[in-house]
């Protein structure tokens, strides 16, 4: 980094400063480690060589507790060693969508849409509906919300994939407890350098968006449709005022798409090594329950629960993306061949 051709080159040199910035604490818990190492290895060569009785006993209670220390320290190394996720950093684009259940269903989608955007509010992450398909009665049949704040696709990555919910619906007139199901899939939003779609390949047009009326009506043809034309993958965006911002926002969603579809391919192709790990993104995977009567959510990937069903619709959720993280840790120790 003190180099002058480095210097002279500034992406370059945020390059270095960032791979630094990773491998610090690395580096840390390195020495760290070695210096408890000698510590230790002096204080057992003192114990053979010491005849107090109180020095013994010193001596022993030192080795006790220098020992403590530099296991804690491997697996603190072992964490640090996890490849990183290079998207972790990244902003979220999350499509929900109802599943079975009919209006219920889609009633549970806006649930879940207000639970995320309140954790990304306790976080201070700012929030965006990208595009909605609303029906009457408060629920949505699909909607694409925005999340951008630092470490944003870190912690929401495991949400992809079907969301259970157990209640009496507010449609119900008998009482009767349904089972209703929404699915979400988590992407973390492609940078515009990252998007390569060969447009000869898009079918792209505008409309007049969707609003309110009055003065705040729409005149223009700012909304705008993609059609991916080899997959048939379609995209529409209508939350900005300007037609390149939303042309901007449909590509990045479009690709993001297309990104999820090439994972799943590769995932299919080692089934084997994935099963055990979490949150693989397989929308067809049914991931957590909510059960009202028993006031529970169960995340079954990794058999946690909670028994405060409405903190976590307030959003209430860093137990459990802690808990999946230290279940998607194991898991990728495992795949690298590091064990106890």
């Amino acid at each position: 980094m003190a180099s002058p051709d480095v210097l002279a080159d500034y992406t370059r040199l945020n390059e270095l400063a960032q791979e630094r910035s990773d491998l610090q604490p690395i580096v840390s818990a390195y020495h760290e480690r070695l210096k408890l190492a000698n510590e230790l290895e002096e204080t057992r060569e003192l114990l053979t060589l010491g005849d107090d009785p109180d020095m013994v006993v010193m001596a022993e209670e030192e080795i006790m507790r220098l020992e403590s220390a530099v296991d804690a320290l491997d697996d603190e190394l072992r964490r640090l060693l996890v490849p990183k996720d290079p998207r972790d950093d990244k902003n979220v684009l999350m499509e929900i969508r109802a599943g079975a259940g009919g209006d219920e269903a889609a009633i549970f989608a806006a649930d879940l849409l207000r639970m995320y955007s309140r954790y990304a509010e306790t976080h201070n992450w700012k929030t965006e509906i990208i595009d909605a398909n609303e029906i009457g009665v408060g629920g949505y049949k699909e909607v694409i919300l925005a999340i951008k704040g630092r470490g944003a696709f870190s912690r929401l990555k495991y949400e992809s994939g079907v969301h259970r919910v157990q209640r009496v619906p507010i449609t119900e007139s008998q009482g009767r407890i349904h089972t209703s199901t929404a699915t979400v899939a988590v992407m973390a939003e492609v940078e515009d350098v990252e998007v390569t779609l060969d447009e000869r390949e898009l079918d792209i047009t505008s409309t007049f968006s969707s609003g309110p009326g009055g003065q705040h009506m729409q005149k223009n043809a700012t909304a705008i449709r993609i059609v991916h034309k080899p997959t048939g993958l379609t995209v529409k965006v209508q939350s900005e005022r300007s037609q390149t911002q939303n042309k901007r926002l449909a590509m990045a969603i479009l690709q993001g798409r297309l990104q999820e579809l090439e994972e799943a391919k590769q995932d299919a192709a080692t089934a084997a090594d994935r099963k055990s790990q979490v949150g693989t993104g397989d929308r067809s995977e049914k991931i957590r329950t909510y059960n009202y009567p028993q006031n529970r959510v169960t995340d079954h990937r990794i058999g946690f629960s909670s028994y405060n069903l409405v903190a976590v619709m307030e959003g209430d959720l860093d137990d459990f993306f802690e808990a999946l993280g230290i279940a998607d840790q194991a898991a990728r120790l495992a795949a690298i061949g590091v064990d106890d």
